[in-house]
């Protein structure tokens, strides 16, 4: 995986990429204990007016060997990695503000957490709320903070209805 993130961090020194963060359940094992997936979501930005969204740096990717998809994604070291446009202001928002981490001393851009929990409010499927209660659990959300991205974003009545079906 750190071999993915290594060339993500070179698409952006090579100026393939603007920059990225990464989200998904992969963005979450930064946070809390890891849990299995089938590959790694990655934000991007692209330009707002893009009628037809293209993969980005996909020459650039193939010129270096990697040309498999699999799982909507192109596979990186074995990993599938699906490109992202962050396209609603919640994921703009997670993507502007993502933090840098390391996986064994490479760099990697990752969404916060409270942005992480919000986007798995919103989508609401049965596996984000699950790992909705594994970021309460752990504490690993400032609950102020994650409560001001939900206002901001317009899941205030999401989170009331999470919070009654899973409160403890």
């Amino acid at each position: 995986m750190k071999k993915v993130f290594a060339l993500l961090n070179q698409m952006v020194r090579d100026g393939v990429l603007e920059n990225y963060a990464v989200a998904g359940a992969i963005g979450a094992m930064f946070y809390v204990e890891p849990f299995s997936t089938q590959g790694i979501d990655v934000f991007v930005m692209m330009p707002e007016n893009r009628i037809v969204i293209e993969l980005p740096g996909l020459d650039y990717l193939k010129a270096r060997g990697y040309t498999e998809f699999r799982n909507e994604g192109i596979v990186i070291e074995d990993w599938p990695v699906q490109f992202l446009p962050a396209t609603t202001e919640l994921e703009r928002e997670a993507y502007l503000n993502a933090e840098d981490s390391k996986l064994d001393e490479v760099p990697v851009r990752v969404a916060l957490a409270e942005h992480l929990v919000a986007i798995m409010l919103k989508v609401g499927r049965p596996k984000d709320l699950a790992r909705i209660q594994m970021f309460l659990s752990q504490d690993a959300v400032k609950i102020d903070k994650l409560k001001d991205v939900i206002q901001r974003h317009g899941l205030t009545e999401k989170w009331a209805d999470y919070k009654r079906k899973f409160a403890e």
